[in-house]
């Protein structure tokens, strides 16, 4: 889908000053130069007959934010000189949210797994400057999430009072791409539920609707599964370092209820070694050494689909994980399968020798039977690039691609008729550049340097080489932390702010992505962050956050 916006962009651009609040950037804004207060007694009232409890929980977390951010302007005096202005301003004692009279009441949750494409994340916002009531109205539940989430965004604080300076304030809002991400590994390193809560927080306040939770890899299988819990039992780290069913059936209701969609990642054939523990006669060249002629990471080891026990098992447990993820979406996998691991195993060989396959035509079965069986229970199945541009399966058309390898590769993805969502590393992975990671290689560095700034994804055409249908085909993208070098000691100033910037990308589009006016706003994203308890990391030094322009390298 070619996203089409109706830009009603008023010349706020012009100036720093009048959008340093707002991330991302709405499609329409036109901003005042008056005062306004909330009053102490401020409320948000919700004129939603039959309204679900996430909207009101919403709605709390909105009143607490604007009363607890105390976010004080970045501007030199952080706010001091607005004490005139404060005081003479007038008060804002309401916001009034309201649906369209042709809405349906539904919860946040229900929406927020809604078919990619339906979902409705519209809004409109409008802030009078005569302190009149302010009024928030979408077609969805959804859409009023996202119109709390920017007008908790508006307002700073100064010497006790909460405050703006640029009444009257109108707004329409929308989606440029249905698909926002973001994708964290917690297999190679775990991450206690509270880290995803706090993560799912901070997407929820750029609009990130997406959670791509690359779950297990070969190095460790956290996730409890009904049927399959022998699974976690032999492969996780620890008996704590499991996520058990109603661990993430949590996440997922936690998650829903602000705005955002949990898919899950079981990556298959490849990437599977873990699964040895348990079942070391499915994994061919499990733990074989040296590892990397067999495999891209330690330790080696892969699915031997080439058996029907093994189609059959994870036929089983793609089911049995369907029903524990309500996503449309399951993702598969299939990246970086080593051939050499089953050129060496002698099941795989005996079996292909024995059926006059070829190791294609075998992964080709599996892949049928095992997105049968997701298709069975009604799920989209998600692959990286390689199952459409390396490989001779059959996949069904409504499979979505995640490009990874390069942003090049995705003209090659599209001209095939698939659906594409960017997770490309040369722009969006937040590993690159931490230097190498391997063990007794003084020399190393990181395979994807260098560290990929916020400006190079931000900056990032998702039509590029694309032709108009094949530009359609763009759901949009995403953010990406492979953990190698990650754990809950780092992972808020890893991901925060940098994943900030694909999330404006896709909603805002890329005709209103400009570096050097969105460095103001994303110095304000990351201190509002810091100030709800996310620690992401500073983007320049104090003095320059203060001073918008100063230390361009023209300035």
């Amino acid at each position: 889908m070619v996203p089409k916006l109706t830009f009603a962009f008023v010349t706020v651009l012009a100036t720093f000053s009048s959008v340093d609040a707002l991330w991302p950037l709405p499609t329409s804004l036109s901003t005042g130069s008056t005062a306004l207060r909330l009053t102490p007694q401020f409320d948000i009232q919700v004129d939603v007959k039959g309204a679900p409890s996430d909207l009101y929980e919403a709605v709390a977390r909105t009143k607490t934010y604007l009363w607890t951010d105390k976010l004080e302007r970045l501007v030199v005096g952080r706010g001091s000189e607005d004490a005139t202005a404060i005081s003479n301003a007038k008060y804002l004692s309401s916001l009034t949210i309201s649906l369209a009279d042709s809405a349906e009441v539904r919860s946040i949750s229900e929406e927020a797994v809604d078919e990619l494409e339906s979902r409705d994340d519209s809004y409109t916002l409008s802030i009078p400057e005569t302190g009149s009531d302010a009024v928030l109205k979408a077609n969805s539940t959804l859409g009023l999430f996202r119109g709390l989430t920017t007008f908790s965004q508006l307002f700073y604080y100064y010497n006790g009072e909460v405050y703006t300076l640029e009444a009257p304030i109108q707004i329409t809002d929308k989606p440029a791409y249905p698909y926002r991400g973001f994708m964290l590994d917690t297999s190679r390193n775990y991450f206690p539920v509270s880290d995803l809560e706090r993560t799912l927080d901070a997407m929820s306040w750029v609009k990130i609707n997406n959670f791509h939770w690359h779950v297990v890899d070969s190095q460790s299988f956290p996730l409890q599964i009904p049927g399959f819990t022998d699974l976690a039992e032999k492969g996780a780290y620890s008996a704590s370092s499991i996520y058990s069913p109603s661990d993430v059936a949590h996440i997922i209701s936690y998650a829903a209820a602000r705005g955002i969609d949990v898919i899950v990642e079981i990556d298959t054939p490849g990437h599977t070694a873990i699964i040895s523990e348990a079942h070391p006669e499915y994994v061919a060249c499990a733990g074989s050494t040296p590892w990397a002629s067999s495999a891209n990471e330690p330790p080696a080891g892969q699915l031997r689909f080439t058996e029907p026990v093994v189609v059959n098992f994870t036929a089983d447990l793609f089911t049995a994980v369907s029903k524990m993820f309500p996503s449309k979406f399951v993702s598969t996998g299939g990246d970086e399968l080593n051939v050499n691991c089953y050129d060496q195993d002698s099941v795989t060989q005996g079996t292909l020798n024995k059926t006059g396959q070829t190791l294609e035509q075998a992964l080709d079965s599996f892949t049928q039977a095992t997105h049968g069986a997701l298709a069975k229970a009604g799920k989209t199945p998600v692959v990286w690039e390689e199952m459409v541009l390396d490989h001779n399966v059959t996949l069904s058309n409504d499979t979505v691609v995640m490009v990874w390898i390069s942003s090049e590769n995705v003209a090659a993805v599209a001209q095939k008729g698939f659906k594409v969502v960017h997770s490309a590393s040369d722009y969006f992975y937040l590993d690159c550049g931490a230097g190498g990671w391997v063990g007794s290689y003084p020399a190393g560095n990181s395979w994807c340097d260098p560290f990929k700034t916020w400006q190079r994804s931000y900056t990032f055409d998702p039509t590029a080489n694309l032709t108009a249908d094949e530009s359609k085909l763009i759901l949009g993208g995403q953010h990406l932390l492979w953990t190698e070098q990650s754990g809950p000691e780092n992972l808020d100033p890893v991901v925060w702010p940098r994943a900030a910037s694909s999330a404006e990308l896709f909603w805002t589009g890329p005709a209103l992505t400009n570096v050097t006016t969105a460095l103001p706003r994303l110095h304000d994203v990351a201190f509002r962050m810091r100030q709800r308890g996310v620690n992401a990391i500073s983007l320049q030094p104090l003095w320059c956050a203060l001073r918008p322009g100063v230390c361009d390298l023209t300035a």
